[in-house]
C-alpha cells in the first residue's frame, strides 16, 4: 500500500462567497441596491481597495497531501512557481502544522485532476495571503488524522501523543514511537477527516514560517530537471505553428493549403474559421510552411501610436466614481489650486518564456500541459474549442518562465489541441518571441489629471483623480459584468487617495481601444502611484515643505495611517532623508498601498551623459507576517528591477497596425549593469501574510521622478522618463 492518502477533489468557494469577497453579496449589498448602481460601485470599490478576496473554508487535507510508507510527503500546490518562491513559502505553512522535517517534503504543481484547485489561479499576490489559513488546516487535519491513527495502532489516548519530526511518540515513553510512514503503512480502510477544526500552533512555537528556508524548487531548476511549457515532450511528438494576422484587428477572410503540406516534415495543415495551422517535425519547419499556406485577410487598422494617445485620454464627466468624500467640486475653487497631467505607455510582459503548452488529445481523455496561471481556464478553453465535456480535459500546470498575468491566456493550448485532434498525436506549441510581443496582449496605457487645493497651512483642502486606461480585467470579463462596475477594478488599482484628506474624489474612465490588453504585473499601481506621488511632490513643493514631512502631515490616525508613518520613516531613515546626498545625485519618496501591503522607497539618482542612473534603491515594506524574509526581500527585489524598466525604457509603439518591437533589441530591459542597489526592510508585524509580488512595483517611478526634480528642478510626467 504506497500511498493511501490521496488527493481526490478540488477547492471552490461558493458564488456568495465570491461575491462576499469583492464585497458585492451578503447584508452590505442591500444597501447598496436600494441606494443604486453607484453606491454598488463605491462599494466594490471599498472591498477591492481593503484587499478583501474570495475565501475559503478548511480543506479536507487527503486533497492536498500523499503520505508514502518511506516517511516522504509530497504536498500538491494549486498555486503556480513561477519565480516568486510561492511554493517555499506555503510548503513552510504546511510543514509547521503538519511537524515534518523539511527534507521529507516533496512539492508539485496540482493539475485539474489530482489535488486541490483554485478558482483564482495564481494572481492578485493572493497566493500566500490567501491561502495561509486553509493550508495550516488541512496539515493540522492530517497531522491529527495521523494521531487518532497512531493512537489506534498503539492502544494509547490519542491526546498522550506528541507530533514532530515526523513522528508520533507517547509522552514521556520515547521508545514507543512511529514514524508516519509506519502510521500509513499499517492503516487499513478509510481516512476519516476530523469534525471540529484542530487547534493551531501559536507564533511563539513556529519552526517554519518566519526563517529563510532554501527555495524548494533550487535544485531542480540549477540542475535543469525543472520542466517548464517548452520544455515539455512526450514521445512521438509533433511541433505546430499557427498563421497570425500581419496588423492589429486584421482577421482570416479565407485560407488555403496551397503547398504547405508539401514541405518538408509537413504531418498536418488545419484550416477551420479564423486560423490556419501546421503540425510537423520540427518547430522550424513548422514555422517554415506557414509562408506556404494561401491566406487571405481583413485590412485590419492602420493605427499610428498617436492614435492609441489621443483615445485614451481623460475626458470631463466620464469615468465612474471609485472613491468620493466631501464636496470636492466646492473646495476645489479654495486656496491655493494646482493641477497636473501625467501618462504611461502600453507596455509588453517581456517574460523570458514565450507562451507554450503540449497537448495530447485522445478519445477518453485530453491532456495538456502547459505554463499557466490559471488551468481551470485552460481546461475550460480547450474542451470549449474540442467540443467536450471540462471533465475530461486534465491540464497539468508546469514551471514558469515568468508570469506577470500573461499567462491567464490559454491560445497555445487551444492552437496545440487543434493539431493533435488532427494528427493523433501529441503537439507543442510555443510561440517566438516576435510572435510574444506583437501578438500578445499588453499593458493598457494611461492618462491622469489631478487637481489639489492647498490652504495657506499647507495642508490639502481637496485632492481629485480623474484616469482613463485601457481595459485590464474587463477584457477578461463578460461585458454584463463590465457593465455593472462601470470602471475596471484592475485598471484604477492604486488609484484611490489614501492619505487623510475630508475631500478627496477619484474618477476612473474605461478606454475601448484597437489593441489588446489586459492584465500586466500590478494591473495599474504602478501607473497610478506614479501620478499619485509625483502629484504628492508637486503639493509639496508647492507648500515649501520637505516632501516626507508634507506627507506625515496627512497620515490619519487609524491603521494605515500609523502603518504609513512606519513604513515611511523606515525607508527615509535607512536612506538617509535628510542629510546631503552624494554629490551629483539627489533622492526622491514615494508610497503606495496594495494588497494590504504598505511600501514606501527612496530613490538616489543621478544623470549621466544625460542620461538618467538609478544607483540606489531603499525599501521599507509591511507585508504583514512575514513567512520566508529572504524569499520576501527576493520579490522586493525583483518588482523593483521590473519597474525599474519600466520606468526607464519600456514602451511599445505602434506604427501602420503594428507593434514596432518583434526582440529585445527594440525593447530594452534594465541591465544587470544599469540595476541599482537594493536595501530592503521588513518592516511589519502581525500574525497574518499579506500580498507581495506586485506591491513593490508601485512607488518605483514616483520616487525616480520625483528624485529627479530634486536633481533638476525638471518635473517629468510620462513614462518612461526622459530627459
Amino acid at each position: 500500500m504506497s500511498d493511501p492518502v490521496t488527493p481526490k477533489k478540488g477547492w471552490r468557494p461558493t458564488r456568495r462567497q465570491f461575491l462576499v469577497g469583492l464585497g458585492v453579496g451578503g447584508v452590505g449589498s442591500v444597501g447598496a441596491l436600494a441606494l443604486g448602481l453607484p453606491a454598488i460601485r463605491l462599494s466594490v470599490a471599498r472591498a477591492v481597495d481593503d484587499g478583501l478576496m474570495p475565501s475559503g473554508k478548511s480543506l479536507d487535507p487527503t486533497v492536498w497531501f500523499e503520505l508514502f510508507p518511506d516517511d516522504r510527503v509530497r504536498l500538491h500546490l494549486p498555486k503556480a512557481e513561477m519565480g516568486q518562491g510561492v511554493h517555499t513559502a506555503l510548503a513552510q505553512i504546511a510543514a509547521e502544522e503538519l511537524e515534518v522535517p523539511w527534507a521529507r517534503l516533496e512539492v508539485v504543481h496540482a493539475n485539474t485532476a489530482h489535488g486541490p484547485v483554485d478558482p483564482r489561479g495564481t494572481s492578485g499576490s493572493t497566493t500566500v495571503s490567501g491561502l495561509y489559513q486553509p493550508l495550516r488546516e488541512a496539515a493540522a487535519n492530517l497531522r491529527e488524522m495521523l494521531r487518532a491513527e497512531a493512537a489506534r495502532q498503539l492502544g494509547v489516548p490519542a491526546e498522550s501523543l506528541v507530533a514532530s519530526g515526523g513522528t508520533l511518540s507517547v509522552r514521556g515513553q520515547p521508545e514507543r514511537t512511529l514514524r508516519y510512514g509506519e502510521v500509513v503503512a499499517r492503516h487499513t480502510g478509510a481516512w476519516e477527516v476530523p469534525e471540529q477544526p484542530p487547534t493551531l500552533k501559536q507564533a511563539k512555537d513556529f519552526q517554519f514560517i518566519g526563517q529563510s528556508m532554501p527555495r524548494v524548487d533550487s535544485e531542480a531548476k540549477l540542475t535543469g530537471q525543472g520542466v517548464y511549457g517548452y520544455d515539455q515532450r512526450l514521445p512521438g511528438m509533433l511541433y505546430g505553428a499557427t498563421a497570425r494576422p500581419p496588423r492589429l484587428g486584421s482577421t482570416l477572410r479565407a485560407a488555403r493549403e496551397g503547398r504547405a503540406r508539401q514541405q518538408p516534415g509537413v504531418v498536418e495543415v488545419v484550416i477551420g474559421e479564423g486560423f490556419a495551422s501546421v503540425a510537423a517535425e520540427s518547430r522550424e519547419q513548422a514555422h517554415a510552411a506557414l509562408a506556404h499556406l494561401e491566406l487571405e485577410w481583413s485590412e485590419g487598422e492602420a493605427l499610428q501610436q498617436a492614435d492609441i494617445d489621443a483615445l485614451t485620454t481623460v475626458k470631463d464627466g466620464e469615468g465612474v466614481l471609485v472613491q468620493d468624500e466631501g464636496d470636492v467640486p466646492e473646495q476645489l475653487g479654495r486656496g491655493k489650486s494646482l493641477s497636473a497631467e501625467y501618462r504611461t505607455p502600453l507596455a509588453a510582459h517581456a517574460h523570458l518564456e514565450p507562451q507554450a503548452a503540449l497537448v495530447e488529445v485522445k478519445p477518453e481523455r485530453v491532456r495538456v500541459w502547459m505554463s499557466t496561471q490559471m488551468p481551470l481556464n485552460v481546461r475550460k478553453q480547450v474542451a470549449h474549442a474540442l467540443e467536450r465535456e471540462e471533465e475530461s480535459v486534465e491540464v497539468t500546470p508546469t514551471y514558469l518562465g515568468g508570469g506577470f498575468g500573461r499567462r491567464l491566456d490559454a491560445h497555445a493550448a487551444i492552437e496545440a489541441a487543434r493539431l493533435s485532434r488532427a494528427t493523433g498525436r501529441p503537439v507543442h506549441v510555443g510561440w517566438t518571441r516576435a510572435e510574444e510581443f506583437r501578438q500578445g496582449f499588453f499593458r493598457p496605457p494611461t492618462h491622469h489629471v489631478l487637481r489639489a487645493s492647498l490652504e495657506e497651512s499647507g495642508r490639502v483642502l481637496a485632492f481629485e483623480h480623474h484616469q482613463a486606461s485601457g481595459d485590464v480585467l474587463f477584457s477578461l470579463l463578460p461585458e454584463a459584468a463590465s457593465a455593472v462596475l462601470g470602471a475596471d477594478f484592475g485598471a484604477w488599482r492604486g488609484a484611490s487617495i489614501r492619505y487623510a484628506m475630508a475631500h478627496r474624489r477619484v474618477r476612473a474612465q474605461r478606454v475601448k481601444l484597437p489593441v489588446p490588453t489586459a492584465t500586466w504585473r500590478g494591473l495599474g499601481l504602478l501607473a497610478n502611484t506614479f501620478a499619485l506621488e509625483s502629484f504628492m511632490d508637486e503639493l509639496a513643493h508647492a507648500a515649501g515643505e520637505d516632501p516626507l514631512a508634507f506627507r506625515l502631515k496627512h497620515l490619519g490616525e487609524d491603521e494605515l495611517g500609523r502603518r504609513m508613518r512606519r513604513t515611511l520613516e523606515a525607508a527615509a531613515k535607512q536612506a538617509g532623508w535628510g542629510t546631503a546626498a552624494p554629490e551629483g545625485r539627489a533622492r526622491g519618496l514615494a508610497c503606495s498601498v496594495d494588497a494590504r501591503t504598505v511600501v514606501a522607497q527612496v530613490a538616489e539618482v543621478s544623470v549621466e551623459e544625460d542620461r538618467l542612473r538609478v544607483h540606489r534603491v531603499t525599501c521599507a515594506v509591511d507585508c504583514g507576517l512575514v513567512i520566508n524574509p529572504d524569499g520576501a526581500i527576493a520579490q522586493v527585489e525583483g518588482g523593483i528591477t521590473m519597474a525599474l524598466g519600466s520606468t526607464l525604457s519600456e514602451q511599445i509603439a505602434l506604427k501602420d497596425g503594428q507593434v514596432e518591437a518583434e526582440n529585445f533589441h527594440q525593447y530594452p530591459l534594465l541591465t544587470m549593469r544599469n540595476a541599482p542597489d537594493i536595501d530592503t526592510l521588513l518592516v511589519g508585524d502581525g500574525d497574518k501574510p499579506m500580498g507581495l509580488g506586485e506591491p513593490p512595483m508601485g512607488p518605483v517611478a514616483a520616487a525616480v521622478a520625483n528624485a529627479l526634480f530634486a536633481l533638476t528642478g525638471k518635473r517629468l510626467r510620462s513614462l518612461p522618463l526622459k530627459l
